[in-house]
């Protein structure tokens, strides 16, 4: 079959743009694009033969389909040919049971989307395979593109830089100064980016970095790879196919996704909805968009739309400057996928939650405790989790998926500062070492007091 897909305004107005086309806003009213699909042409085959070929694809080795981003080509970016495909076997990650913490909650079906076990270490892989495979095919076309770029809180340049390297594309990216944790910062740097610091926070350097590929000031030949630009969420958007497809193509009730810049939740909620108007499901879940406390513009509009007795607009929304806080990747006062956030929280019959400081290093200290080793943005969704729970909002039947956006280790700063009761709040959950001299009879006899204390 043949399958097309263009890029439209949000907005709706009128017009199709091609995917490889250099466009990053609607030219009528500067309106953020999406990536729609011929959804006639994908109704063709049958829901159940669509299953079965996503099956028969996942986690195998046919080229591409083996990337959980790219066993679903025809739904991401099916105008594109294999050989400009750039995957580092992305995707694919593993649904944990979280048992145990489930089990402290009250809640016997949680499950924890482990986004973070993927190439560099977060979901962004997923999004940024689609969008440098679609910058190659461009080149390969003869478009003028030297160089990708974005702007960062450290995940997006870690994926974009490698994904660059792969494909031997230059990439530039733009940093807040001290605000990046020290193996955010090595990835571009090990991977060959240009790796800018800017003395600025990360609205700012988004900035700069829509001010350097601005079309409407000539062209630049640097593409942008930030989240506004719709690529991205295709590739994004997949989590919500694995996360049916790993439950044998079920539909959790509850899905929990951090919120910063926003496109993650409004990918997610875009993949449910494609799934649902395809026929591979019947219902969609409620989604969760959890934000820090410290940078909560979304959480703001909810409330004030909330307090009315109404349904959040965009026109409940005001920029905020968001305020340090340990979920560094979310600290964004001015979210660029603002309209499609809504989009997503009022078609899913969604919330929007905040978490503080202190309960985000509790809930994710106590998910640690359980076997997992959360980053801190992860943790803000479990603390967001706890307090639905808490507000009988999630009920113990439910079957519950928390996404975990980046692998902890990126973060040690974040987890020694707490165990090390550092980080200006009491940490419920702190661990430290414990010294003991290298004598072996007095060494065991103070482990064995240890244990039989803990007992």
């Amino acid at each position: 079959m043949e399958l097309r897909a263009w890029f439209s305004c949000v907005a709706g107005c009128p017009g199709r743009h091609s995917l490889t086309e250099v466009i990053y806003r609607c030219p009528s009213c500067r309106g953020l694009l999406e990536v729609v699909h011929d959804e006639q042409a994908l109704r063709a085959r049958a829901p159940a033969a669509w299953m079965r070929l996503f099956d028969e694809r996942y986690l195998r080795t046919r080229w591409p389909y083996g990337s959980g981003v790219w066993g679903k080509k025809e739904w991401v970016q099916p105008e594109l040919a294999d050989e400009n495909v750039v995957s580092l076997f992305e995707g694919g990650t593993n649904l944990f049971w979280a048992e145990r913490y489930g089990a402290q909650l009250g809640l016997g079906d949680l499950w924890i989307k482990q986004c973070g076990t993927s190439h560099t270490g977060s979901f962004k892989d997923l999004g940024m395979t689609v969008l440098v495979s679609t910058v190659k095919q461009m080149r390969a076309e003869g478009k003028p593109i030297r160089a990708l770029a974005c702007a960062s809180t450290g995940d997006t340049s870690a994926a974009l830089a490698a994904y660059g390297a792969a494909a031997g594309i230059p990439v530039v990216v733009l940093l807040p100064a001290e605000k990046v944790s020290a193996a955010q910062l090595i990835q571009p740097i090990a991977n060959g980016a240009m790796v800018c610091s800017l003395d600025t926070d990360f609205d700012g350097c988004m900035k700069v970095v829509q001010r350097l590929t601005d079309t409407d000031r000539g062209d630049s030949g640097i593409y942008l790879a930030n989240s506004m630009n719709s690529l991205r969420v295709e590739g994004q958007k997949t989590i919500a196919f694995e996360i049916v497809q790993q439950f044998d193509w079920e539909v959790p009730d509850w899905v929990l996704v951090p919120g910063g810049n926003l496109g993650n939740v409004s990918a997610i909620a875009k993949g449910f909805l494609e799934m649902q108007r395809g026929g591979l499901i019947t219902a969609l879940p409620r989604l969760a968009c959890c934000q820090s406390a410290q940078a909560n513009p979304l959480f703001r509009a909810y409330e004030r739309a909330r307090a009315a007795g109404r349904d959040m607009t965009q026109d409940d929304f005001e920029a905020v400057q968001a305020g340090p806080t340990l979920a560094s990747a979310i600290q964004i006062g001015d979210p660029v996928s603002l309209g499609k956030a809504v989009q997503a929280i009022a078609a899913t019959r969604g919330v929007v939650l905040q978490a503080s400081e202190a309960e985000l290093a509790d809930a994710s200290a106590r998910a640690d405790r359980t076997g997992l080793f959360t980053c801190p943005h992860t943790g803000v969704a479990l603390a967001c989790l706890e307090q639905l729970v808490a507000a009988q909002t999630i009920l113990p039947t439910d079957k519950v998926v928390v996404v975990s956006t980046a692998h902890g280790l990126k973060f040690t700063e974040f987890k020694a500062g707490y165990h090390a009761q550092t980080l200006g709040f009491p940490s419920a959950h702190a661990n430290q070492p414990i010294a003991m001299t290298g004598d072996p009879d007095q060494a065991v006899g103070e482990l064995h007091r240890l244990l039989d204390a803990r007992e």
